[in-house]
């Protein structure tokens, strides 16, 4: 299909552990349509993280395989896994991973910079504006609250104008007001930028509001 950004086909995750051979992901079928919105939800240990980065290619699966932009990432190498993430795949994370000893646009000029992106402080000061920090851009982490990390966080993700991104309890450290906020610029740029967006949520309400929901339990989908 045509419409599909991403196919992730008998998914199945493995690592060895103390007990034996631990199953993370098994047996995993989904599909993606290009600007949709969907949400992995279900309890700790699930497996959703996991899933989250194989499909993202931060981690490849033991068996099966993941299409994505057209391409079958499991077949790529990491340098190649690795250029695809730079120019199409945005990420934000439950704790920011922001670089204490840089400013806001600093923060989001990063991964322009390593791209060799003429135009960085320009695109970045865009995307604070965006998201509403255009005038917080010389501030340091440690000056920003949690929501505001994260909204730096998200401008840092949608910088390069993604055309996936992937989320991974991007409200799971916030208060409710900052989560509300974050939920819509979210769902914002889902819709007016035209990035598909996987989330993977604890929050059923901020799930609900996806395109289409998957439930994992046991490293499967029920």
């Amino acid at each position: 299909m045509k419409n599909l950004i991403l196919e992730a086909k008998n998914i199945t995750k493995e690592v060895n552990s103390p007990e034996g051979l631990l199953t993370i992901v098994e047996d995993i079928n989904l599909v993606v349509e290009r600007d949709k919105s969907i949400s992995l939800v279900g309890p700790s240990g699930s497996g959703k993280t996991t899933l989250l980065a194989i499909m993202a290619g931060l981690d490849i699966p033991t068996r099966g395989s993941v299409h994505l932009l057209g391409q079958n990432i499991t077949d790529l190498d990491e340098d190649k896994r690795a250029q695809m993430r730079a120019e199409d795949v945005g990420f934000i994370f439950q704790s920011f991973h922001l670089m204490p000893r840089l400013s806001a646009l600093d923060n989001v000029m990063l991964p322009l910079e390593i791209l060799g992106d003429k135009d960085a402080h320009e695109k970045s000061m865009q995307a604070l504006t965006q998201v509403g920090l255009g005038r917080r851009s010389k501030h340091f982490p440690n000056q920003l609250s949690g929501g505001e990390k994260q909204r730096v966080a998200i401008a840092r993700a949608i910088v390069n104008k993604p055309k996936i991104l992937f989320a991974d309890e991007p409200t799971g450290n916030l208060d409710q007001k900052s989560s509300q906020t974050i939920a819509e610029l979210l769902f914002n740029i889902n819709s007016v930028v035209n990035t598909t967006l996987v989330l993977v949520t604890h929050d059923l309400i901020l799930a609900q509001k996806c395109d289409e929901i998957f439930e994992l339990a046991d490293g499967k989908i029920v």
